[in-house]
């Protein structure tokens, strides 16, 4: 056994943990105090490409396929309400008035389960809520076109409503699964690797929908096409995903070693309270929010509203519409990875800690994009190549909010991160329905640009308002809230007295 001694001796070098102690034995002499040496030289190295990694993969596909099913409407509206878009004339369109309304209709359902999501997620374990709301919203969406044709844009609401109610789980499930398997020192990196799935779905969903509904195939295939993507994940979530490192069947113990020894997850079986209070007085926290609730706002203004105006201001046909509609998002992806590694690089040096470089990478996210849209809000009409390049410019500066306050909930708190994104994303999310119902308010005419620049304008003051908002209030240090520490003490005593 590992004595007093030895935990002061300079004679201790990186080993694998099963060479130093029994692994199983682990978490009760680290809270003992006797593994603090080993387990700082340990948590410094990891395999290259270990099973997080696949974890990771699974992940990012699960973001990718939910946003392929909740972008494509982007796009599908369009060819839903032209009956010229398809050369195929048996493809039904519908005359609708309400097609904001019907882009709304996915975040009635989305905000509504995001706390209870979270909860079930920590307590239970997200797996299955995952595979299971995965496959209804799947279902879902292969019956839109029936419902179109059955129920008007009633019909494509419930179901829309009922694919947002499916994915209400994914966000506050994957930042809780993100807590659980990624390193400290890799947050940023892996973190983005994820959520960079969210561009990438949106580049791929507006690209194929706008081919297939201008193809013979109509509007309704893209719907198919998506749902069947959806069903494809939940089968490789059922049979490689898991809830985390102590789940996993076939991880090395060295590789769990290192995720935990870095996460501080010294006790896998100890149930820990939700702080409620705490978490809802949390000045850290709200500052947070209220940066995600301007980040949601802008965002979803630009990829609902971007195909519209591209098509009725800009006069691109469908076609042409759909590429350069996902060209922004094209450019995030490309960037996401390259904010992520500067943020981790500079956090791991030193050169900065975690919260400044947080507030520095939503300063980028948000800033940068605001005086893009009040640029973009004095475009002419016969300047369309700069309206476009704009756009691009401000969802590529977006990506920077990936390396801040998006991964911020897990440095708040790791052990209740999925709870903290379900809050933060279904007050954020009722700021989308809200952009969406504000943009049929005030875009009454598609063809006015002054009414679109009021709508560019404000989504601009959002952004510099919740971006000060976060600056001066956020935070990059685990709260105290975050662990139960009487539950520690406890466990010490007993270990001092056996």
């Amino acid at each position: 056994m590992v004595g007093k001694d030895a935990r002061s001796s300079e004679q201790y070098h990186p080993v694998p943990p099963e060479d130093v102690i029994n692994y199983d034995d682990e978490r009760n002499l680290r809270t003992a105090g006797l593994l603090q040496e080993a387990s700082f030289k340990l948590t410094e190295v990891g395999p290259r490409f270990g099973k997080r990694h696949g974890q990771m993969i699974i992940y990012f596909l699960l973001m990718f396929t939910s946003f392929c099913i909740r972008v494509n409407m982007s796009v599908s509206i369009v060819a839903m309400t032209d009956p010229d878009v398809s050369i195929n004339n048996n493809i039904p369109t519908y005359n609708w008035t309400d097609k904001n309304v019907v882009q709304s209709a996915f975040f009635w359902g989305y905000v509504l389960p995001q706390v209870g999501a979270g909860w079930l997620a920590s307590r239970y374990g997200p797996k299955w809520f995952l595979v299971a709301t995965m496959g209804v919203g799947s279902v879902a969406g292969i019956f839109i076109p029936t419902a179109a044709a059955w129920y008007g844009s009633t019909g494509v609401m419930v179901c829309r409503a009922i694919q947002g109610l499916s994915q209400g789980f994914v966000f506050p499930s994957v930042h809780g699964l993100l807590a659980k398997w990624v390193p400290k020192s890799e947050r940023s990196r892996l973190g983005t690797l994820v959520y960079a799935a969210s561009p990438a779905g949106s580049v791929v969903s507006m690209i194929l929908t706008g081919y297939i509904a201008a193809s013979s195939y109509g509007w309704p295939m893209g719907f198919y096409l998506f749902s069947i993507f959806g069903l494809i994940w939940c089968l490789l979530c059922a049979l490689f995903g898991s809830n985390s490192p102590a789940d996993h069947a076939s991880i090395s113990k060295e590789e769990r070693f290192y995720i935990e020894s870095s996460l501080g997850q010294e006790d896998h079986g100890k149930q820990i309270s939700t702080p409620w209070i705490k978490i809802m007085t949390s000045i850290p926290f709200w500052a947070l929010v209220v940066a995600q609730s301007g980040f949601v706002w802008g965002y979803w203004t630009l990829q609902t509203q971007t195909p519209i105006y591209m098509s009725s201001v800009m006069k691109f046909d469908l076609k042409s519409n759909s590429a350069l509609s996902a060209l922004p998002y094209l450019s995030q992806l490309a960037t996401s990875p390259l904010f992520s590694c500067i943020s981790d690089a500079l956090i791991n040096r030193a050169v900065f800690n975690v919260a400044t470089m947080r507030k520095i990478m939503t300063v980028l996210g948000l800033f940068v994009p605001a005086i893009a849209l009040v640029l973009v809000a004095n475009i002419r009409t016969d300047q369309s190549g700069s309206a476009v390049a704009l756009l691009v410019a401000a969802v590529a500066f977006n990506s920077a909010c990936m390396s801040g306050f998006i991964v911020n909930h897990m440095d708040l708190s790791p052990n209740h991160a999925g709870i903290l994104m379900g809050i933060s994303n279904t007050v954020s999310h009722c700021c989308a329905i809200l952009a969406l119902l504000f943009a049929q308010f005030v875009v009454t005419d598609e063809e006015n640009i002054a009414q679109w620049k009021i709508m560019f304008y404000f989504a601009a003051g959002v952004y510099v308002s919740v971006t000060i908002i976060f600056v001066v209030f956020g935070s990059g240090e685990m709260q105290t809230w975050n662990d139960n520490k009487k539950d520690d003490t406890e466990t010490r005593r007993q270990l001092q007295r056996a």
